[in-house]
């Protein structure tokens, strides 16, 4: 958000820009989400849902809420 307002002149802050991002979450129109301890990420999306955090990519995907279904795993090896 900050490199987009730079890049377009916008004259601002990064702490402005965080300041605003948690006014925004108090304010109940996002909702932060603390991924591998040190990144933060905020949610648009403020409804009940989970997430999907692929690692390496740095990329989070919305799930519906609701009960998670594993299927399709390999029998785990004796012992």
């Amino acid at each position: 958000l900050h490199e987009e307002a730079v890049a377009a002149g916008v004259p601002v802050s990064l702490a402005t820009v965080y300041n605003a991002l948690h006014q925004f979450t108090q304010a109940g129109l996002l909702r932060i989400l603390a991924v591998e301890g040190s990144k933060t990420y905020f949610d648009t999306n403020t409804s009940d849902h989970h997430h999907f955090y692929i690692e390496g990519e740095n990329r989070i995907f919305d799930i519906e809420s609701g009960p998670v279904t594993v299927s399709n795993l390999p029998e785990p090896p004796a012992g």
